[in-house]
């Protein structure tokens, strides 16, 4: 969105108000305000929580729920450090961008693509600490019971698909989210250029909406991920029990 002003974009990125220092701005902004929410939240904890604490708590809830149904209450609770905080930060991230005269980080593929490969790194590291490396790559592909010569010719040829099928969820992950607030963005965009003084409020609640569903998808794709990275270990162990 080269013709378009944005206000720290102007400050950091020179006379067009784009540029690094532009997104750089932008990230800084966002984490300012996940800083600012968490330090709001904790200030003044209490056993009946009200105001923000009370909100915050609310979306911690949410984010357990919603893993719990993928991952199990108790793996949903140890992974929420992780999925909450890729989940405020993509949050903000995208309802910025709503706001004329910023954009949203989340509209640059460097940034999702960087949120792409933490999930990835660390889906794959907490499979290979539960499962060992051997055992993790191995259960990559489950033949069942056939005759060994079978067996091997057919892991010849799954075991790269599967490979080429866990890379392929970071060009997923980090296209998604780039996609769609980059097109959000550019009709942000036309819209401020037909109605610049009167902003209609119907495409403002649109954007808001699609701020919270990619947020949605992104989090649930990290549980989905890091389910079926400890899958194969949490079903051996109730095998086993």
């Amino acid at each position: 969105m080269e013709g378009i002003f944005t206000y720290l974009g102007y400050l950091f990125g020179g006379e067009t108000g784009h540029g690094p220092g532009m997104m750089v701005a932008h990230i800084i902004l966002v984490m300012l305000i996940v800083l600012f929410i968490a330090y709001r939240a904790t200030r003044s904890l209490r056993a009946v929580p009200s105001g923000f604490q009370n909100v915050i708590e609310a979306f911690l809830s949410g984010v357990i729920y919603m893993g719990s149904d993928v991952i199990g209450e108790k793996n949903a609770r140890k992974y929420l450090p992780l999925v909450a905080t890729i989940g405020l930060f993509v949050l903000i991230s995208n309802l910025i961008g709503i706001i004329p005269g910023f954009e949203s980080p989340t509209s640059s593929i460097n940034i999702t693509l960087i949120l792409a490969l933490i999930v990835f790194i660390y889906y794959n590291y907490e499979g290979i600490k539960k499962q060992g490396v051997f055992t993790y790559f191995k259960n990559f592909v489950h033949l069942g019971e056939m005759n060994p010569i079978a067996k091997f010719l057919m892991s010849l040829l799954m075991y790269p698909i599967e490979f080429v099928s866990h890379l392929s969820r970071i060009i997923s992950l980090s296209f998604r989210l780039f996609g769609n607030i980059k097109g959000d963005d550019l009709f942000l965009w036309v819209i401020l250029m037909l109605a610049p003084w009167i902003f209609p409020m119907a495409p403002l609640v649109l954007l808001t909406f699609m701020a919270f569903l990619q947020t949605f998808v992104f989090m649930i794709l990290t549980y989905v991920y890091l389910a079926g990275a400890i899958a194969y270990d949490e079903e051996h162990a109730t095998e086993t029990a």
